[in-house]
C-alpha cells in the first residue's frame, strides 16, 4: 500500500539516495555524508510552511517532494504553493507514482488555502516538462532563472 507521510529524520538517507539516483542529482548530491542534509531537514521540518513528504510503499521510500506555502501580496494577497525536489526511484518510474504524489501535493495545497501551484524544472528535463503539462495540466507560463551563489 502506497502512502504519503511527512518525512522523518530517519528518511533522510533514503531521500538523499533518491536525489543521487538522478542524472542531475548524481553530479551535485553526495550519498556519503548526511550532516548537511540532516540540518536542512531540521530547518524544513521546523517550519509549518514546508511539508517534506515521502512516497512510502510498504516501508520502502520510493519517492519524495517538498511542498512550500508562500504568502504573497500579488493576486490579492493570495497564498501560493511551490513544489520542489520531486523524485521517484528510477526502478519505480512509469507506474503512476509520480502522478499520485503530485495529486497529493495539489490537494494538500488546495486544502491549506493556496490558489496557485507552481514549480520549476531544469530546462533539460524535457520528459518531466511533458509530464507536468500533459498529465497534470501545468502551463509553461513563466521563464525561471537561477543564480548560483
Amino acid at each position: 500500500m502506497v502512502r504519503v507521510p511527512r518525512a522523518t529524520r530517519g528518511d533522510v538517507p533514503a531521500i538523499v539516495a533518491l536525489l543521487v539516483d538522478d542524472p542531475l542529482g548524481a553530479t551535485r548530491e553526495s550519498a556519503g555524508e548526511h550532516t548537511a542534509y540532516l540540518a536542512a531537514f531540521d530547518a524544513i521540518d521546523a517550519d509549518p510552511a514546508h511539508e517534506l513528504v515521502v512516497l512510502d510503499d510498504d516501508g520502502e521510500v520510493v519517492g519524495t517532494l517538498q511542498l512550500t506555502l508562500l504568502p504573497s501580496l500579488s493576486r490579492g494577497g493570495a497564498l501560493r504553493a511551490q513544489i520542489e525536489a520531486v523524485r521517484v526511484a528510477s526502478s519505480r518510474r512509469g507506474q503512476g507514482l509520480g502522478e499520485g504524489l503530485f495529486r497529493w501535493a495539489i490537494d494538500e495545497a488546495r486544502s491549506r488555502g493556496a490558489v496557485l501551484v507552481q514549480l520549476t524544472t531544469d530546462a533539460t528535463r524535457v520528459d518531466a516538462q511533458r509530464f507536468y503539462e500533459q498529465r497534470l495540466g501545468f502551463t509553461p507560463s513563466h521563464v525561471g532563472m537561477k543564480l548560483s551563489l
